[in-house]
């Protein structure tokens, strides 16, 4: 038994070799002794499992051209790839193929730049239907003419996928039911028709074994299986690159599929109407791809509600209004390149783990996102206008917080406002917890103008601001009556030397001391002294000013008394003012008894002042220094007053 197995294989490896060399050398242009040879290879029992590679070109050629008129592009045992197929060869295909029955080991076939009529290619159709094939794609189909009727024959077939790629219809009439119900009532799982301008497809007859269907770019529209039920096993659909318009048709169209997972709606012209009637989705769907589309926020009340991957890329959302939407599954979301200016909240979301809101419009993204989508694991948040604020600050330190990976940081989050932050990425931006806290920065505010008001009080009591503002005013009060009573008199003239100022307690050394020594004898000195120059009837403020203002000096006699008067401080303010306003040097200070610091009021800062910068006369307790006292006091005060207006009238009479 076993020499006669070895017999066997060595008979059909010798004719293996026989064939490949026959192949080698014999002229391919006689075509019918080729194909008796190619069929005398082949073991009577149509078994092709020894066979090592197709007899279809020499062994020293990846792709060659025979009389066949078609190019071999892949020769392998299990796939082969031909090119330009046309009417005149495809007999020749048809027979050749027809020699790897099932059970053949060829089972990816694909054909490339074919133009052939109708029945032609129904025969290919037919002929690999029931081969070992069980790949088949079609790239660039050119049917030049006679679309009729044929009765398919669907049985027995090895077919799994048919794929047919950019086909080209010359006959321009024939009935669209004879084309598409060829490939509607296929027996396969996959089928894919793209780029081929295909209008409609039909519902199958009957329950469809279809579990992916793929009709990419095509000018399908929204009455593509409306009412269709025989898609019961179908679990993949792509309908990208097609003028769908309505999102509620498409959802009426799967509301069927009983076992749909994905569907491709991209790149359409859907949008939803919020006042169309309420969506039915194929509650099996899971992925559901809409991007690059005209849909709006009323989008989520057209959704499928077991959908965990969703992507809304590329339209025109604006926002997600809460409770809007109840996707309970949904795990992945896409909102790339819409318009959105914050980031959407997860209530109707409770299992969200991805979000991408990319190339949107969000200034300063909320930061009760992490609050809300406590399962978000990845955000995808970059290239958005960020606006660097206390409120963008706050998202960042939350995303640190909550763990959440953002997805191409830093490079990709940069600033765009305001202008001078352009381009600072996110990482480097900080602001101080006092400018972002309101309620800290309105607390500190609050505190430092609290703070100033009691400095800027206890200023105004220490030194006694209150009294000085009152004094202005009286100043200015009184130079403006007078102004108004007598405008003429706007130019003072003097008419004394000195204005005394001193306490009541002093008076005895003043009336005495001062006022004989100083008006009586050699170079007679005029004072003014309030109990004999006041004017009656004029207030106490005025007489002091106008006294002042008629003096050339005023004399203050300094003694603890005089810190104590207070009508001596109002004196000693005006003559103060005096001495700056006119710039003159009208102060004279004659020390009578000693003054100690402790007992001089805050409010005399000015005082202080004037017996710390100024020189003083102090009156001695010695008789005989006494003379010298009055003699630099004479000096001091001396000018030669003008002559009054009464005297130059009586001298004129």
């Amino acid at each position: 038994m076993t020499e006669n197995m070895r017999s066997l294989r060595n008979f059909f490896l010798y004719k293996c070799l026989f064939a490949l060399t026959f192949w080698n050398h014999i002229s391919l242009s006689m075509a019918n002794e080729l194909f008796k040879s190619v069929s005398n290879d082949f073991p009577e029992d149509g078994s092709d499992k020894k066979i090592k590679s197709l007899p279809l070109l020499y062994t020293n050629s990846h792709q060659s051209k025979a009389n066949f008129d078609w190019v071999v592009i892949q020769n392998i045992t299990e796939s082969l790839s031909l090119s330009e197929i046309t009417n005149d060869n495809v007999k020749k295909l048809v027979a050749l193929l027809s020699n790897f029955r099932q059970g053949s080991r060829l089972q990816n076939l694909t054909l490339t730049n074919m133009s052939v009529d109708w029945n032609a290619l129904i025969e290919v159709f037919q002929t690999v239907w029931h081969s070992s094939i069980e790949d088949f794609k079609i790239n660039s189909l050119t049917q030049l003419s006679n679309i009729e009727s044929y009765d398919f024959d669907y049985s027995g077939t090895s077919m799994k996928a048919l794929t047919i790629k950019k086909v080209l219809i010359t006959d321009l009439y024939f009935s669209q039911d004879d084309l598409y119900k060829l490939f509607a009532n296929m027996n396969i799982e996959a089928l894919t028709i793209a780029e081929s301008e295909m209008i409609h497809m039909m519902c199958p007859l009957s329950n469809s074994p279809f579990k992916y269907l793929n009709f990419l770019k095509n000018d399908l529209t929204d009455l593509l299986f409306q009412n269709c039920d025989k898609l019961v096993q179908l679990e993949k659909l792509i309908l990208q690159k097609n003028k769908f318009e309505s999102l509620c048709k498409v959802s009426f169209m799967t509301s069927r599929m009983k076992l749909l997972q994905y569907l491709d709606m991209s790149n359409n012209l859907l949008s939803h109407d919020a006042a169309d009637v309420q969506c039915r989705w194929a509650e099996s769907l899971t992925e559901l791809d809409l991007s690059s589309n005209q849909l709006t926020d009323s989008v989520f009340e057209c959704l499928p509600v077991n959908i965990k991957k969703l992507n809304l890329q590329n339209n025109q959302i604006t926002s997600i209004t809460k409770g809007m939407a109840e996707l309970k599954s949904l795990e992945e979301l896409n909102l790339a390149s819409n318009r959105l200016a914050d980031l959407p909240g997860c209530s109707g979301f409770m299992s969200l783990e991805f979000l991408n809101v990319e190339m949107n419009l969000i200034l300063t993204p909320s930061a009760d996102f992490f609050q809300s989508c406590l399962r978000v694991k990845k955000l995808q948040a970059r290239c958005n206008p960020f606006k660097c604020s206390c409120e963008l600050q706050d998202f960042i330190r939350l995303e640190r917080q909550s763990g959440v990976e953002l997805i191409d940081w830093p490079t990709a989050y940069v600033c765009e406002y305001p202008e001078d932050l352009r381009g600072t990425q996110l990482k480097d931006f900080h602001l101080t917890e006092l400018a972002c806290n309101t309620t800290l920065l309105l607390v500190t505010a609050l505190l430092l103008t609290l703070v100033l008001v009691a400095v800027v009080a206890f200023l105004c009591i220490y030194l006694d601001v209150l009294w000085y503002v009152q004094m202005t005013w009286q100043w200015t009060q009184t130079k403006r009556r007078a102004w108004h009573n007598h405008p003429e008199e706007q130019e003072t003239v003097l008419q004394f030397h000195a204005f005394i100022s001193y306490s009541e307690r002093d008076s005895l050394w003043v009336k005495n001391e001062l006022i004989p020594n100083l008006e009586k004898g050699e170079g007679c000195v005029q004072l003014c002294q309030h109990e004999r120059n006041f004017i009656p009837g004029k207030s106490i403020v005025e007489n002091i000013i106008n006294c002042i203002e008629k003096s050339y000096k005023s004399i203050f006699v300094l003694s603890p008394n005089f810190v104590q008067s207070e009508w001596c401080h109002y004196e000693l303010y005006f003559a103060h003012h005096k001495l700056f306003s006119e710039n003159s040097n009208s102060l004279i200070l004659i020390l009578l008894e000693p003054i100690p610091q402790y007992i001089v009021p805050a409010r005399y800062h000015k005082l202080k002042a004037l017996m710390a910068k100024r020189t003083y006369l102090e009156w001695p307790k010695e008789r005989s220094k006494r003379a010298l006292f009055w003699a630099n006091l004479r000096a001091a005060i001396s000018i030669n007053l003008p002559i009054s207006f009464e005297a130059n009238e009586e001298q004129s009479d």
